[in-house]
């Protein structure tokens, strides 16, 4: 009886424990927490944020319209997080007092790159400030950190000349280096780096300054053909110092006692004569009468050895005129139907020589004149093939020009086989030089010049298809003028000048 009192008390013990425990379950009191998550700077909603509390409770995350909501969350007070990739993790905490209650909490977040710290101010290396003496390529170059590894930076290189308004800027560079070319002699320039790595203000290097070297010594001018752009260069045979001189422009002709470089320009659809420094500097047009003939690119016109003049044909009219411009004087009219395309004057500047032409380049002549426009001797009559490029030696008792052999005519001035020919004025002989340093068949030799010293012949030499790249070559002559031999100096150059 007593074993049987005792388990009747132990049941009811914990009957008693159980129906409390689930009176105190069925007690706990919860809520609903709903939210909206934005960028901060945009106001943007951020869709994909998740969303936890601590207390733990059920985690979740953002829909496309940035907002979440916590359901049956027990009443208490909870530590909030909000995370998404990009932005700072923010924590908040909150207050669910009422039960059923629908509290609503608004989590602005901010952009990461709020923490991204700015690159370092580039140090500017090499040109070295202050440096002078300077090529005109000049690979720049700098070094630059950021704090931030993951950050990528990109470059932006200004140069500015010191002596106008130019500017040369350079943009988007990855690398801590980059090359400029064609850069002016004599001249200063500033330069320096701006740093961005696209997220902070761009960071600017200092200015330091440099100064190339002086005017180039390059005794070798030529034209370039660039898509059509006729582009005037100089260069050198020792180390091809390629210097663009002037762009639009060709038949450059230098003058070492004027030091200055002449060639032609249009000009409001004439064709004028300019000068200028070895450099392209202080460009000056010297013609006021045009100089004219059947065909821009086939017109030519000489300096005198002094340096002082130069002539030039117009049409029917070969004139001469002071380098600055004064003193046009009318030297010799042509015969009738005739046009001056061509003139050389002798270094002695006691002869000169005329090339005319038809309207359609054909029937030529090559005359040699006195100073006042007598002719003293005829080396060409009414050629019927293509005739050019004529120039006196220096001792002035040889003279070279070009010729089609083959006497083909037509409306676009094609020529077939032009050779170059030397002509000696106290024998008349002449001599195909073209054949003698065997010329490619189905080519044209074209412009040629004597080298200062007499031993050479540099001359332009290209396809007859009237479309091929023109190439610049020499001749090197012997006293036998047998086997001669030609070499290829320059490719896409035509017009050579040598002094």
């Amino acid at each position: 009886m007593k074993n049987f009192l005792k388990l009747t008390i132990i049941l009811v013990a914990l009957f008693s424990l159980f129906s409390c425990r689930e009176d105190l379950i069925s007690k706990t009191k919860t809520a609903t927490l709903r939210g909206v998550v934005t960028a901060k700077e945009s106001g943007t909603a951020l869709s994909n944020v998740r969303i936890t509390t601590s207390p733990t409770t059920e985690a979740v995350t953002t829909d496309a319209s940035g907002t979440f909501e916590i359901k049956d969350i027990p009443i208490g007070d909870y530590s909030l997080k909000a995370e998404a990739d990009g932005y700072v993790t923010k924590a908040m905490g909150i207050s669910i007092k009422t039960e059923g209650q629908i509290s609503s909490v608004a989590i602005e977040l901010l952009d990461d790159k709020t923490l991204n710290s700015s690159p370092a101010i580039p140090d500017l290396i090499t040109p070295a400030n202050n440096a002078v003496d300077q090529p005109l390529s000049i690979n720049f170059s700098w070094n630059c950190s950021d704090p931030d590894t993951k950050d990528i930076l990109k470059y932006t290189l200004i140069l500015k000349n010191s002596g106008n308004t130019d500017v040369i800027e350079i943009n988007d560079i990855k690398e801590k280096n980059y090359e400029v070319k064609n850069l002016k002699y004599g001249t200063t320039y500033f330069w320096q780096v701006i740093v961005n790595d696209g997220v902070n203000t761009p960071v600017y290097s200092v200015s330091n300054k440099f100064t190339t070297s002086n005017s180039p010594l390059n005794r070798l001018h030529y034209v370039q053909n660039n898509n059509g752009k006729l582009t005037l260069v100089s260069n050198n045979l020792e180390n091809n110092n390629l210097f663009t001189l002037k762009e639009n422009a060709w038949r450059p002709r230098k003058n070492n006692s004027a030091n200055l470089i002449a060639y032609l320009k249009s000009v409001a659809g004439d064709i004028h004569i300019f000068t200028s420094k070895p450099d392209g500097s202080a460009e000056f047009q010297v013609t006021k009468i045009p100089i004219g003939g059947f065909n821009s690119k086939e017109l030519d016109y000489s300096w005198n050895q002094s340096g002082t003049q130069l002539i030039y044909g117009s049409f029917d009219k070969l004139y001469k005129i002071n380098k600055d411009g004064t003193g046009t004087t009318l030297i010799y009219t042509a015969p009738a139907g005739e046009f001056i395309t061509e003139c050389d004057w002798s270094y002695d500047e006691a002869k000169i020589a005329v090339k005319t032409n038809n309207i359609n380049g054909y029937n030529s002549n090559i005359r040699i004149l006195d100073l006042i426009g007598n002719v003293l001797t005829t080396i060409v009559n009414n050629s019927i093939g293509a005739v050019g490029g004529i120039n006196f030696s220096v001792d002035g008792k040889k003279f070279i020009f070009c010729q089609d052999v083959s006497n083909y005519q037509d409306s676009s001035y094609r020529q077939l086989d032009t050779r170059i020919f030397l002509y000696e004025f106290t024998t008349t002989t002449l001599t195909d030089l073209s054949d003698l340093s065997k010329k490619t068949l189905g080519t044209n030799d074209l412009d040629p010049r004597f080298s200062p010293n007499n031993a050479e012949i540099i001359f332009t030499n290209t396809s007859n298809d009237g479309i091929s790249t023109k190439n610049i070559q020499k001749i090197s002559l012997d006293l036998s003028l047998q086997n001669l031999q030609r070499t290829t100096l320059f490719t896409n150059a035509e017009m050579p000048d040598w002094q």
